[in-house]
């Protein structure tokens, strides 16, 4: 993120993040007609808005089921000690896992909550086994799989001022 300060952002950004949020392959000409300006102006928006971070990037939505990686599930971890070096070495390893999709430490009950996406039980299983449990200082662990994902979405709520 840019460390120059940031403009409130008005009725016609949000409008741009909220669009750019269903369709980010819109283009400028659809994306200035969608909020009534033009273009020019429009892509200066948008490039003011990339530069000060408010757009991270681009991404493709997949499949996960035409993947091969339909099973959701959720574990929660609770480690032996919470020491900066138990939650880097922590960190560190599940940055390498390419089945999480989501890692979030959190205050509780337990110290991470887990999303991980695998073919079937059997695949997870394998995760679980080989490449969980030989993080150190995981003290416990239990998962919720999912049974139907009821929504799912990367959107983040854009409401104005």
């Amino acid at each position: 993120m840019s460390s120059e300060k940031h403009r409130p952002l008005d009725k016609i950004d949000h409008n741009i993040l909220k669009i750019l949020q269903q369709d980010g392959r819109v283009s400028n000409v659809k994306l200035a007609h969608a909020i009534n300006l033009s273009p020019t102006p429009c892509l200066e928006r948008v490039k003011r808005l990339e530069k000060e971070g408010y757009i991270k990037g681009y991404v493709a939505l997949l499949d996960s089921d035409l993947l091969g990686a339909a099973l959701v599930s959720f574990i929660e971890v609770s480690l032996d000690r919470t020491t900066v070096r138990a939650l880097d070495e922590f960190r560190t390893a599940i940055l390498k896992m390419e089945e999480v999709q989501e890692c979030h430490l959190v205050a509780g009950g337990f110290d991470y909550l887990i999303k991980v996406r695998t073919k079937d039980m059997a695949h997870y299983r394998r995760f679980l086994g080989e490449k969980l449990s030989a993080i150190p200082d995981i003290s416990s662990t239990h998962t919720y799989v999912v049974m139907e994902e009821v929504k799912a979405t990367s959107a983040i709520a854009v409401s104005p001022a």
